[in-house]
């Protein structure tokens, strides 16, 4: 682990307003468009805050954790516990990949120089932009794969979004939505209710193998700042529900792919 991997930002930076207001405006960019938001929350610990990568992905991994516990009962009076537990084989094809994905990804990132690891998070900041127009704008119908072929690909995809997920502190829903949509055939309000059920565990892994590394001190020394931005995000996630469709999606999602392309290049030229 390199040395600067682990510093952390001056506390005239982490003051409770800014923290809360930048965790806000990360919630209601998650609620308008339906995700947690924490990809957007990664280029502003590491930019606005000052955290060096590997503690910006253990926070945010840390943070993700909280706003998908506190989605999950919404999405259950979305959608009922009846109705998923019709689709656990989606959800364990799934996991059989991720969580596997999850220790891989997380074991690969403490281990990476730290020059290294702000150019993996570019790349996958324009991952995710491509991620969100395709979702929103990409008419996702289902492959119709047969049983076989449907299983082994949703392992791979699995595996795949479980080292994304923990390299970059994300629940992954971006890429888990559109994946279930077109291996399942799945509608998205379904999908997006599995994606929570196949994130949860699959960040609960990431979590525990961060935890062996010594840059996991991160999260107590910097307490009080997760909680603070965890607060504003959900509070931000509520307003951000509330103004869905307000903003067209025509004008709000190439909007936001470009704040992640922007991120890209910032994270890439980060010393």
């Amino acid at each position: 682990m390199a040395a600067d991997q682990t510093f952390t930002p001056p506390r005239s930076t982490r003051s409770i307003p800014l923290t809360f207001c930048a965790g806000a405006a990360i919630g209601v960019l998650g609620g308008m468009i339906g995700l947690g938001g924490a990809e957007f929350r990664l280029p502003l610990l590491i930019g606005l805050f000052g955290f060096a990568a590997l503690s910006a992905v253990i926070l945010n991994k840390a943070m993700s954790l909280v706003v998908v516990l506190t989605a999950l009962p919404a999405r259950m009076a979305a959608v009922s516990a009846a109705d998923l537990a019709a689709h656990w084989p989606v959800a364990v094809n799934l996991l059989a990949g991720s969580l596997l994905g999850a220790w891989a990804g997380a074991s690969w990132v403490v281990r990476m120089r730290s020059d290294t690891l702000y150019r993996v998070l570019a790349g996958l900041m324009v991952l995710m932009a491509a991620a969100l127009l395709f979702t929103h704008f990409a008419t996702l119908d289902a492959l119709g794969l047969v049983p076989w072929a449907q299983v082994a690909l949703g392992a791979a995809a699995g595996f795949g979004i479980g080292v994304v997920a923990a390299v970059m502190g994300v629940a992954g829903g971006e890429l888990l939505i559109p994946t279930i949509v077109l291996l399942f055939g799945q509608d998205i309000k379904t999908a997006g209710s599995l994606s929570l059920l196949v994130s949860l565990p699959t960040m609960l892994v990431a979590f525990a193998r961060y935890s062996r590394d010594g840059s996991f001190a991160v999260l107590g020394a910097n307490r009080r700042f997760a909680l603070v931005m965890v607060a504003g995000s959900v509070a931000g996630a509520v307003l951000g529900g509330l103004l869905l469709g307000v903003f067209p999606d025509v004008v709000l999602i190439p909007a936001l792919s470009v704040v992640l392309l922007v991120s890209a290049v910032k994270l890439a030229r980060h010393e």
